[in-house]
């Protein structure tokens, strides 16, 4: 994207990952304002604003029309013309899908609490022929918290999550075809050992790292500044509900990064909150 002297000469931190480098696409970026500026609001908001606030962070105005477009073909902004301007609001989709999304991302982190030992074990299969089912059949499992165990076995050391699986399996159309327990697996020593089979907690805790590294070095000095800053850090945060399965303390490696990561973002996010939300609605204006 092509970028001002200014901002040439005062570059944008940005959270990348050691081994997977590349910025937030537009989208993303989009749905990142749309929770935590657009949602909280309720009201419609002019293309004008959409094109301020995404501009702050980098994004040339093309992409953002394309990224509007693209949201509201799929079925979670619409939008209402009012002379040659446009006016977008959000549908009851695009509520809900940003308000499971908000949940997820807020509740995400803290303490797990005293884990008894058990886990929920899924047997799940999909036919080899059907790519897109598998593909969704992992997304989904992978965003409830579930690691992959083996082909075709799921796990958490949440049993609570049973009835969450249960409606995921239900809704891609595997129920029928799965099976659900709940048991121990030997001691302590050899649940870890299935924590770090299922799931890569090596590069869960670089990711970490990289966040870590990348919001100490955000220091916005004026409104505009900290409406990026902010917005770029619960875009970096909200990836981790997906890559993270809050585990219990017992199954993660000592001085897990995470920790340190939830109250670094709870400490920046209520310092920048306001000051972003003074700049949206600065922009917000006709």
């Amino acid at each position: 994207m092509a970028r001002s002297g200014e901002d040439a000469a005062h570059p944008r931190p940005e959270f990348r990952r050691r081994r997977e480098l590349g910025a937030a696409s537009a989208r993303s970026l989009l749905l990142t304002v749309l929770g935590e500026f657009v949602l909280p609001g309720g009201e419609p908001v002019w293309t004008a604003t959409f094109l301020r606030a995404l501009g702050l962070l980098g994004v040339e105005e093309k992409a953002v029309r394309q990224a509007l477009a693209r949201s509201a073909a799929e079925g979670w902004l619409a939008g209402e013309r009012h002379g040659r301007r446009t006016a977008w609001r959000l549908t009851p989709a695009g509520e809900r899908l940003l308000t499971d999304g908000t949940d997820r991302i807020y509740g995400f982190g803290g303490p797990v609490g005293d884990w008894d030992g058990r886990w929920l074990l899924v047997l799940a299969t999909v036919p080899e022929t059907s790519r897109r089912l598998r593909h969704l059949l992992r997304t989904r499992l992978a965003w409830s918290g579930l690691g992959n165990l083996s082909p075709g076995v799921w796990a958490t050391p949440h049993p609570g999550r049973e009835r969450e699986v249960r409606r995921v399996l239900a809704e891609i159309g595997v129920a029928d075809t799965s099976t659900l327990f709940t048991g121990r697996l030997g001691d302590l020593a050899e649940a870890r050992r299935v924590a770090r089979q299922a799931w890569d907690l090596d590069e869960i805790e670089l990711s970490y790292e990289d966040f870590l590294e990348a919001v100490h070095a955000l220091r916005p000095c004026d409104d505009q500044g900290t409406f990026a800053a902010h917005t770029r850090l619960v875009q970096a945060w909200r990836r981790f509900p997906f890559l993270d399965p809050a585990l219990p303390a017992e199954l993660l490696p000592d001085d897990w990064s995470g920790s340190q990561a939830f109250t670094l973002f709870h400490e920046r996010h209520d310092t920048w909150r306001p000051v972003a939300d003074r700049q949206w609605k600065a922009m917000s204006g006709d």
